[in-house]
C-alpha cells in the first residue's frame, strides 16, 4: 500500500469485513485524522505482543489483527516444527476476549496445529502454568493487563512459561510483516474443529493442578489459623479472571473471615465500577474501603483483570487507608520470605531473588544483610523467568522471589509470569503473622524503613500522542542520550548507564562495563547520593517512563529531593506535551 488511505480502501472493499465492520469505516470517510490513526501504520507486535484500542484497522485490535498476528506465529512453530506439542490459550474479562481466543483458535488449527483452550476466562498466572504442565509450543492469552475498557491485548508465551524473548518475537514479527493480512492467514471453522479435536477445551481439571501448586508456596499457613476470627481480609477482583481462584486460594488457606466486594466480582469488560482498572491507584480501592470499613478490616487485596497484579490497601495507626505501592510490597514480602525461609528451616542453598532495573534498592539492602544474592533485570517478568531458566540450566535451585513495581511477584517456579494469586495468598499470611506478633503491614514497612533507611520510588509517566508514536518516543530519548543533565544540585553524577549501547559509564574512573543484560532503549543516572534516575519508553503503550529511585534520612528529604530532579528532567519533558 502506497499511503494510509489505500490501507483504508482496501479494507473498506473486502470482501472479509463484516457489514457492521464496513458501516464503522464508513462512518469515519470524511475524518482524516481518525483514518490516519487506522491506516497509517500495522499494529507493532513486540515482547509485550500487541496492545491497542480496539476497532476497525490495521494499528487497532480487532479479530482481523488477531487473526494476522497469529498466522505469523504459525508459522514460525511450523518453521521449529513444533505443530504437535501445542498452543494453550486463555482471556480476560475484556470486552470481544472471546471471540479473539476463538479466532487464534481457529488460525492455529487450520494450520495443523494443536490447541487447548480453556473453557472461559482465567488468570494469566495459570495461562503460564498450564503451558509448561501441557509441554505446549506456546501460550496465547488475550488480555490489556490494566488499560482502559476500549483496549484488548495479545500475549504470546514460549515453551518456557515465560512471554516471548526480543529473539522470538523479532522473528514472529517479521513472519506477520511477510504475511498478507487477508489473503495468508489460514482459517477453520472453530466449532469443526472443537469436534475433530483439533481444539480441546479444558477448564476445572487445570484449575486444581494449578491451585496446588499455588497452596504449595505457602511457608507459614499456621499463621492464618492462629488468627482466626480475628482476621479479616477484603478482596475485589476488579471485574476480572480473579473472582474465583482467590477466594478459593484464600478460603483453603484458612481465611475464615473473607469479605468480597460484591459489585465488583462479576466479570465485566467495561468495568463499570472503576476509571481504571489498576491496582495500583488508591482510587481503585473506593469500594473496598467502603466494605472495609464495614465488616472492620486492616486489609484489602485488589488484583487487575487478568489476575497477574495484585494491589494492597492498609489501614494506618490513624484509621485512614493507605495505598502501599509495588515496591513496598516487593520489599515486605522479600523480607518476609526470607526470614519465614530461615525460620522454617526451608531456605535453599544459594539462595537468590530478582527484581527489575526499576524497582526499589530496599531490596538489594534487605538481601545483602541476608547473603541472598539478588539479580537485575530489565522491565518485564520475562527477564525474570529467563534468571530462573538459566540457573536450573546450572542447577541452581535457590530462586526464593522475584518482583516488579508495577505490582508483579511471583515465588515458586510453577509458572514463569507474575501471580496475582499467589500474591494475594503471601500478602495474606504475611499479614497474619505480622498480627500474631501485634504488628500491622504499616508497622512492618516503617520497620524496615527505621533498619535500612527511608526509601521512596516515584514514577511519571508521559504520554505521547498523535502519528509516529514510535519516532517521537525515538527522538525523545536520542535528546536525553546527546545532551544528558549534568546538574543534580548537591549530587553529583558518579554512572550513567546506556543499555542500548549495553555499558555503564563509571564518571570517576572512565571505566566502562557491560551491563550483562539484552539491549534495551534505557537510560539510568546514578547519583553519589545513592538516588537513581531512569527513563524509558513503555514497551505496551505510547508513553516514555522516568522512574526515581530515591534513599534519604525521611520522607521530606526524599521529597525534596524528587521535587528537584522533576524540575532538571522537565527540560526534557516538557518538549513531550
Amino acid at each position: 500500500m502506497n499511503n494510509y488511505f489505500d490501507n483504508y480502501k482496501q479494507w473498506l472493499n473486502s470482501d472479509m469485513l463484516s457489514a457492521s465492520e464496513k458501516a464503522e469505516l464508513t462512518a469515519i470517510s470524511e475524518n482524516d485524522d481518525e483514518i490516519k490513526s487506522r491506516f497509517s501504520s500495522n499494529l507493532v507486535f513486540g515482547t509485550g505482543g500487541l496492545r491497542a484500542i480496539m476497532k476497525t484497522g490495521i494499528n487497532a485490535m480487532n479479530i482481523h489483527t488477531v487473526a494476522h498476528a497469529t498466522q505469523g506465529l504459525a508459522t514460525y512453530i511450523k518453521s521449529v516444527h513444533r505443530e504437535l506439542d501445542g498452543v494453550v490459550i486463555a482471556s480476560d474479562s475484556r470486552n470481544n476476549s472471546k471471540e479473539f481466543t476463538k479466532t487464534a483458535a481457529s488460525v492455529l488449527a487450520a494450520n495443523g496445529i494443536m490447541v487447548y483452550l480453556f473453557d472461559a476466562m482465567r488468570p494469566t498466572p495459570e495461562l503460564s502454568f498450564a503451558l509448561r504442565e501441557l509441554a505446549c509450543v506456546a501460550g496465547i492469552n488475550v488480555t490489556a493487563s490494566h488499560n482502559t475498557r476500549e483496549y484488548n491485548g495479545y500475549k504470546v508465551y514460549w515453551d518456557d512459561g515465560a512471554q516471548l524473548s526480543p529473539e522470538y518475537a523479532e522473528a514472529v514479527s517479521e513472519l506477520i510483516n511477510k504475511t498478507d493480512i487477508f489473503k495468508d492467514v489460514k482459517t477453520t471453522d472453530f466449532d469443526t474443529a472443537v469436534s475433530n479435536g483439533k481444539i480441546v477445551i479444558i477448564g476445572d481439571e487445570m484449575d486444581s493442578k494449578y491451585i496446588a501448586k499455588v497452596l504449595a508456596e505457602a511457608i507459614n499457613p499456621k499463621a492464618v489459623k492462629q488468627v482466626g476470627n480475628h482476621f479479616k481480609v477484603v478482596y475485589t477482583p476488579l471485574h476480572g479472571t480473579g473472582y474465583k481462584l482467590v477466594p478459593e486460594v484464600l478460603t483453603r488457606l484458612g481465611v475464615k473471615k473473607l469479605f468480597t466486594v460484591e459489585e465488583q466480582m462479576i466479570p465485566n469488560g467495561n468495568f463499570p465500577t472503576v476509571a481504571k482498572p489498576n491496582p495500583e491507584f488508591f482510587e481503585t480501592f473506593a469500594l473496598g474501603i467502603e466494605k472495609a470499613r464495614e465488616v472492620n478490616s486492616d486489609l484489602i487485596l485488589a488484583t487487575d483483570p487478568d489476575a497477574d497484579r495484585v494491589g494492597v490497601c492498609i489501614k494506618k495507626n490513624d484509621g485512614e487507608f493507605y495505598t502501599l505501592t509495588g515496591n513496598q510490597v516487593g520489599a515486605l514480602l522479600l523480607d518476609y520470605i526470607i526470614t519465614a525461609l530461615k525460620s522454617t528451616g526451608k531456605m535453599p542453598d544459594e539462595p537468590y531473588a530478582v527484581k527489575s532495573i526499576v524497582s526499589t534498592e530496599l531490596a538489594t539492602k534487605i538481601c545483602e544483610r541476608n547473603d541472598v544474592r539478588i539479580y537485575n533485570v530489565l522491565t518485564g517478568f520475562k527477564y525474570i523467568g529467563e534468571v530462573i531458566k538459566k540457573n536450573e540450566a546450572a542447577e541452581k535451585y535457590g530462586y526464593i522471589f522475584g518482583f516488579e513495581e508495577s505490582c508483579g511477584y511471583l515465588k515458586g517456579t510453577y509458572a514463569r509470569d507474575k501471580d496475582a494469586v499467589l500474591a494475594a495468598m503471601l500478602i495474606t499470611e504475611m499479614a497474619a503473622y505480622y498480627k500474631t506478633i501485634n504488628m500491622t503491614l504499616y508497622d512492618a514497612i516503617c520497620g524496615l524503613y527505621e533498619k535500612y533507611g527511608f526509601y521512596a520510588e516515584k514514577s511519571d509517566n508521559f504520554v505521547i500522542s498523535g502519528i509516529n508514536v514510535t519516532e517521537q518516543m525515538s527522538g525523545f530519548m536520542k535528546s536525553i542520550t546527546e545532551n544528558p543533565p549534568s546538574d543534580f544540585g548537591n549530587s553529583t553524577l558518579v554512572c550513567f548507564g546506556n543499555y542500548a549501547t549495553q555499558t555503564i559509564s563509571n564518571l570517576k574512573t572512565g571505566n566502562k562495563t557491560p551491563t550483562n543484560l539484552p539491549c534495551s532503549d534505557v537510560l539510568s543516572f546514578g547519583l553519589d547520593s545513592g538516588d537513581t534516575i531512569i527513563v524509558r519508553p513503555s514497551g505496551t503503550e505510547p508513553k516514555v517512563k522516568i522512574y526515581y529511585l530515591l534513599c534519604g534520612k525521611n520522607e521530606t528529604e526524599t521529597a525534596e529531593k524528587l521535587a528537584l530532579y522533576r524540575k532538571i528532567m522537565s527540560v526534557y519533558t516538557d518538549k513531550l506535551k
